[in-house]
């Protein structure tokens, strides 16, 4: 009898918690869920190649149709869906954590949008091609999902219809912009190379049936692929005269739907302008006491009598950048210097717990050829579908073709110094710990959609937090790069609008960053292309830092004299990286 009372309880309490659990069943997050998962197949189905790097392996054996009318059909699928979530989905009758997913589900769709009506990279991006080249064999060879052999039966099919995806790329590139062209070209040699000599490793114990029909295929695909470099050169190159400049409208719309934030962007133009002069003059603080033991046969009192405060200023900061610069790595030892540094920044942290790192490690390696020219660095993760896999993050090698005056320049400006906070920011952490922590959501649309301004301002806190802590010893020098830096973000954030909403020249932005930002002409040139190749890219960083800046003072506001910076840090990946407006409220709880 006792056994049987005891039961009671338990029972009760099991019927109790199902109960709980059909009542949180709520109808419109079926249905909301239902839709997202029809979305994301079709989606899928025209972007076969990204589905397999997000680990979504349906549609392995099959390439992108880029023809006219599957392009237009799939932006009359874009009305459909945007139908479903607007008007057949309740967002009032979703749940909390369900309605933040719409509204990120809406800005997606309208980014789509964007892409088939402003940017469409099938029409005018031949790097947007040179990707899915690569992409779609690579994703197959290095994701473990399946045994080898399994996966190449999927390659052959993929090679078997690369070559009429090189053909209808040469029908539909029209006038891209020359820079598009240019940063193409240098990249397909390592795009042949790849086919020509890393494909046929994977195949060398493969069945031989299987590797009787890929060699044919590549075969193929090479001569295609030669064909198409002679094209890009010959034919494309001429009559690559189209605008780079994404225009004031569809400019505010890409970083609208992409930051997701708050503040108005005339509010943050303001911030940035304001940084520009208090970050120089902080800079010129710094550096008055180096300049005058290294110059001292300059009367600095006499100086002041000869120039304004803004003059002086860059005599001074200049006047110590020139002392320093010779201060760096062999050209050979610049990717061994960055994988030093990071050693450094990682040992710090842990040993100060200045803030929660993963567990995983962090792969360091060269950027292949087929990758370059569009940005310094690369992380590689694991799939939006995917429960686990290696992180790398990828560092662009100094170009082999760059004379020795452009390669002692680049070298100049990523000295001993300025390498260890340009690590934090774009290395380690850099964004791998956003987009780990990110990773490990178990909402697949914060997986696929993360807020890029979170993840690239994230670093910056960190990076700041770095140099307060007493990293390197409190070097001031460590201190000016990290200033110089900072003054880098503020000054890409008023570039990107210059540039992509105005009609800034790359000699105006070049002379800006030289002479307003202490840039070596190298690094300036290579920030000019980022600019031009990534829309969005260079002014995620300065907004999402402004964003947590606001957040920080109002969580230090809720929580008094138990703030703790590691605490909100950690805070704001907690969630995911949402949406910024989101994640205010989140923050704010």
């Amino acid at each position: 009898m006792k056994k049987l009372l005891i039961g009671f309880p338990i029972l009760a309490l099991i019927f109790a918690s199902l109960g709980l659990v059909f009542s949180q069943q709520n109808p419109e997050d079926t249905k909301f869920q239902k839709a997202l998962d029809t979305y994301f197949d079709e989606m899928w189905k025209f972007y076969p190649t990204a589905a397999t790097s997000a680990g979504y392996f349906k549609y392995n054996d099959k390439l992108e149709d880029l023809g006219a009318k599957n392009i237009e059909k799939r932006h009359e699928s874009l009305d459909l869906y945007n139908q479903e979530f607007v008007a057949k989905i309740d967002r009032t009758k979703l749940s909390l954590d369900r309605q933040i997913e719409h509204d990120m589900m809406r800005d997606a769709l309208d980014l789509e949008f964007l892409k088939h009506e402003s940017l469409l990279p099938w029409d005018y991006n031949p790097i947007f091609y040179n990707e899915i080249f690569m992409a779609c064999i690579q994703s197959l060879l290095i994701k473990e999902f399946a045994p080898l052999d399994a996966r190449l039966k999927s390659v052959a099919e993929r090679l078997k219809q690369l070559p009429s995806l090189v053909k209808q790329a040469k029908e539909d590139l029209k006038t891209p912009p020359q820079i598009y062209t240019e940063i193409a070209i240098k990249q397909f040699p390592g795009i042949i190379d790849f086919y020509r000599n890393e494909l046929p490793k994977y195949i060398e114990t493969s069945a031989p049936e299987i590797k009787a029909k890929i060699q044919a295929e590549t075969s193929r695909t090479i001569a295609a692929l030669e064909e198409y470099q002679r094209y890009l050169q010959n034919e494309l190159l001429p009559k690559s005269t189209g605008n780079f400049r994404l225009g004031e409208q569809a400019h505010l719309r890409l970083l609208r739907l992409t930051t997701q934030g708050t503040l108005p962007l005339e509010e943050i133009s303001a911030r940035a302008k304001a940084d520009y002069n208090n970050i120089r003059r902080e800079m010129a603080m710094v550096s008055m006491p180096f300049y005058r033991i290294m110059y001292p046969n300059i009367n600095m009192e006499q100086l002041s009598t000869q120039y304004n405060e803004e003059q002086l200023r860059n005599i001074f900061i200049k006047g110590v950048f020139d002392k320093i610069k010779a201060k760096h790595v062999a050209k050979d030892e610049f990717i061994n210097q960055v994988k030093t540094s990071v050693d450094a920044i990682k040992s710090f942290l842990l040993q100060n717990l200045l803030i929660v790192l993963p567990e995983e490690n962090l792969n360091i390696e060269p950027m292949p050829l087929y990758f370059t020219g569009i940005t310094r660095s690369r992380l590689l993760a694991p799939g939006a579908y995917e429960s686990g896999g290696p992180y790398t993050l990828q560092v662009a090698p100094i170009p082999t073709d760059w004379p020795n005056d452009q390669t002692e320049s680049f070298l100049e400006g990523y000295n001993n110094f300025y390498l260890y906070s340009w690590s934090v920011r774009r290395v380690y952490p850099g964004r791998f710990v956003p987009i780990f922590f990110t990773r490990k959501d178990p909402s697949l649309v914060k997986r696929l959609y993360p807020n890029m301004a979170l993840i690239n301002g994230w670093p910056l806190c960190v990076e700041e937090m770095l140099i307060k802590a007493g990293f390197g010893n409190y070097d001031l020098l460590l201190r000016l790069n990290q200033l110089k830096l900072q003054l880098k973000a503020a000054i890409d954030f008023q570039l990107e609008l210059n540039i992509h909403q105005g009609g800034m020249t790359k000699e105006q932005a070049i002379d800006y960053m030289v002479r307003g930002g202490f840039q070596t002409q190298a690094e300036a040139e290579l920030n000019w292309n980022t600019i031009c190749l990534k829309p969005g890219e260079m002014a995620y960083r300065y907004i999402g830092y402004q964003e947590i800046l606001d957040m920080e003072k109002e969580f230090k506001k809720l929580k008094g004299e138990a703030f703790n910076q590691k605490e909100f840090l950690q805070k704001l990946l907690s969630y995911g990286a949402l949406p910024l407006r989101h994640l205010r409220d989140k923050i704010l709880q």
